[in-house]
């Protein structure tokens, strides 16, 4: 709900399928891999650079707040996580047109070390690309040959992967005045020498004692360094932090949620935002973390932020009783001098679905109703299209871009969705499939606004979940908080069968000002998004889960071109100059790799499990990704689990536990999605025995490769019924392969 305050005053093929998603997918247990040691840059990437480049640069990094505000003025880079301040993602180069783009072609790639999701965005600056990956390590390379310049490790305990929700993933660095800077897992932040790759200051800005993470992308704002967090499905409070680029110091910081009333306010809208909460919300947080979406206005100089769900996401365990739950699931505007209040925008008030705000907020300028207005965009997970006042917060227009069976509309009058009251399944006690999915109808991936067009790109999901509130609430130490049980939404989904809602993905071009839809190109796999890019020529780029990086025309969607990544993208594109010829570059990389489409194909590279690149094209490029390898060991051994000895009784009880604490990494059903990355428990060998089942899940016997003890989560009886509920599975696929 908008509020206007004073000066002084923000998939699944079941539920379980939801854990197996990339943006779900909690970092408990890679197969083999753990965050590789500090090394030396690897050898050479591929190029098809022949001639020395006419000019030698120092790969300075030197930004500041005016090259920032006059982005436009130097469209060969890319020097922050948008673009511009804006985070339009719309570049004005337009050497690459949709008559040409047929001749695109590799110019040069770099293979990554961290075989897990890539997410990142990467920056293009004065001769140099940096780019953020799995892990929180940091690579610079030469941006005309691709030759790699540094590499940093920041050295993350591989078992704080198991506080990552959605995977190890970290997605961008920002640069300014010689250093790059970046969040890693663990909570720091790390402020990078530009040109050689050593840490300048490192400061931690979470209480590392609690599952706060760090996977977005800082922004740099008036010599300000401003970074949030994550941790919400844990039970955090959120808040997001301003340090000095030069000193590290703290300036300020920012609460999304009030804490306990008798310790006071930090600041005083808090004092209202607790008004609209009830029992003792503080004890698990209250979530609401700043964990992706920032923009910047410079001219009205309000920095806007996204804010997330609660935590719990069950809102009756959360908030007893009901209310706002101020400012949860907020879009929110603050003065970025002093961290100071300005307005917020409540997308789901009383939130209990997961649908966070911290989804892609874009600034631009769009003509409505014959008046030229400056607004503030967004898509989030709740299913609607959100365009606001960006002075005043005021709420301008909202419709659906997918659909909807939580809401029916956006009143426009109280600024308020109208709910479906069924759809609280924490009040009236039915379970209930609910579109969106907490998985959102759209997510973290990075829209595009086209000035060309006037159109907004974005990813575009339509899927489920099942949700049933948990009747014995327990706080976990090692899993989720969610409140909700896993096991009986997925069971709810799968009872439902052909009856529940088809699920599907798509290319959405959206037209903020009538709030309709321009066109759509579907997507192969109906769980696919990435992030998008759009250009003066005319284009639209954006990857997919078929391992394929496609140009389509901005104005039809049209697909005019395709290249072949050797990997599932999730990340979105940038273009720049290099010697004044336009190149566009992608990080590549996702939970696995590609099993259908036209560009399915296993490793190609020794450096990852997931075939992850950084991957340049230009018109013209000549070089060349390399053939499939030899597989050295199959994915998976042969089925051969023991006898089932348990009654049903305790495969319910293994069920639910590993719903709640195992899915998330291993996969619905115990069907691993990606087993280069997390192995399918069905083929362990140490089903074979307890003890050895035990020595990994109670023992920790595995940590050192990210697979912590869950031992302060389990009863004495749980690590069994576990077991046996895998085994179990195991015997399931064992008869159908039979058949």
């Amino acid at each position: 709900m908008l509020k206007f305050m004073p000066r002084f005053m923000l998939e699944f093929k079941s539920i379980s399928t939801l854990a197996a998603a990339a943006l779900l997918l909690a970092a408990c247990s890679p197969a083999e891999e753990a965050p590789p040691a500090a090394q030396a840059a690897p050898a050479a990437a591929q190029s098809s650079a022949a001639a020395a480049p006419p000019e030698v640069f120092d790969f300075g990094a030197g930004v500041d707040e005016t090259r920032l505000v006059a982005a436009d003025e130097e469209p060969g880079q890319w020097m922050s996580n948008g673009r511009d301040y804006g985070e339009q993602r719309f570049s004005p180069l337009d050497q690459i047109t949709t008559e040409n783009v047929s001749q695109l072609s590799l110019a040069w790639s770099g293979d990554i070390d961290t075989s897990r999701g890539q997410e990142a965005t990467p920056i293009v600056v004065d001769g140099a690309l940096y780019v953020s990956t799995a892990w929180s390590h940091v690579k610079a390379f030469d941006v005309r040959t691709g030759a790699p310049l540094w590499s940093y490790d920041p050295q993350v305990d591989p078992a704080k992967g198991v506080d990552a929700c959605c995977d190890v993933v970290n997605r961008g660095v920002a640069v300014w005045d010689g250093k790059v800077f970046v969040g890693t897992l663990d909570g720091r932040l790390v402020a990078l020498d530009s040109k050689t790759g050593e840490v300048v200051w490192s400061v931690v800005t979470v209480d590392q004692t609690k599952p706060y993470t760090i996977t977005g992308a800082p922004r740099i704002i008036k010599g300000q360094v401003i970074i949030g967090n994550g941790g919400a499905e844990y039970g955090v409070r959120g808040y997001v932090t301003a340090y000095d680029a030069n000193t590290g110091e703290q300036n300020w910081r920012y609460y999304t949620v009030p804490g306990n009333p008798a310790d006071g306010f930090e600041q005083p809208e808090l004092e209202m935002a607790a008004q609209t909460w009830n029992g003792e919300w503080w004890r698990l947080g209250g979530g609401g973390t700043v964990w992706d979406s920032m923009a910047y206005d410079a001219d009205l100089n309000l920095l806007y932020i996204g804010v997330g769900n609660g935590s719990p996401w069950n809102q009756s365990l959360r908030s007893p009783g009901g209310g706002d739950n101020l400012f949860l699931t907020s879009i929110m505007a603050l003065n970025p001098d002093d961290g100071t209040y300005r307005w917020h925008y409540q997308t789901t008030p009383g939130e209990t679905w997961d649908y966070t705000s911290t989804q892609h907020i874009i600034v631009a300028n769009l003509r409505i109703d014959g008046q030229e207005r400056r607004v503030v965009m967004q898509a989030p997970k709740n299913g609607f299209f959100y365009v606001l006042d960006a002075e005043t917060g005021q709420l301008l227009s909202a419709e659906k871009f997918v659909p909807t069976s939580w809401a029916t509309h956006i009143d426009l009058e109280s600024d308020r969705p109208v709910e479906i009251p069924a759809a609280r399944y924490n009040e009236t006690g039915v379970p209930l499939i609910v579109q969106p999915s907490a998985l959102g109808g759209h997510n973290w991936h990075p829209m595009s606004f086209s000035q060309r067009t006037n159109l907004v790109y974005l990813a575009a999901r339509e899927n489920i979940m099942g949700y049933t509130g948990e009747t014995e609430f327990i706080t976990s130490q090692r899993g989720w908080n969610t409140g909700t049980d896993l096991a009986a939404g997925a069971a709810l989904i799968s009872a439902a069968g052909a009856a529940a809602p088809t699920r599907q993905s798509y290319l959405l071009a959206w037209d903020p000002v009538t709030q309709t839809e321009a066109w759509r190109v579907p997507q192969l796999d109906p769980t696919d998004a990435a992030g998008v890019l759009s250009t003066a020529g005319g284009l639209v780029f954006q990857g997919n889960a078929a391992g394929e990086f496609v140009a389509y025309r901005d104005s039809t969607g049209e697909r005019l071109w395709s290249g072949l990544t050797q990997a599932m993208t999730v990340a979105a594109p940038v273009t720049f100059l290099v010697d004044g010829v336009q190149h566009v570059a992608v990080l590549s990389g996702g939970r696995s790799l590609p099993t259908v489409g036209a560009g399915a194909i296993g490793a190609t590279t020794r450096a990852s499990n997931n075939n992850s690149r950084v991957l340049v094209f230009k018109i013209g490029g000549t070089a060349r990704l390399p053939s499939e390898l030899p597989q050295e060991v199959t994915a998976v051994g042969e089925l051969n689990p023991p006898p089932l000895t348990a009654v049903n009784e305790v495969l319910a009880q293994g069920e639910q536990i590993y719903g709640r604490l195992c899915s998330v990494c291993h996969g619905p059903a115990a069907i691993s999605a990606s087993v280069g990355t997390f192995p399918d428990l069905r083929y362990s060998p140490r089903l074979q025995t307890l003890d050895a089942f035990e020595s990994v899940v109670v023992g920790g016997e595995l940590a050192s490769r990210g697979m912590v003890s869950f031992d302060s989560s389990l009863e004495d009886a749980d690590a069994e019924a576990i077991r046996q509920y895998v085994i179990a599975q195991a015997h399931i696929a064992l008869e159908a392969q039979a058949r």
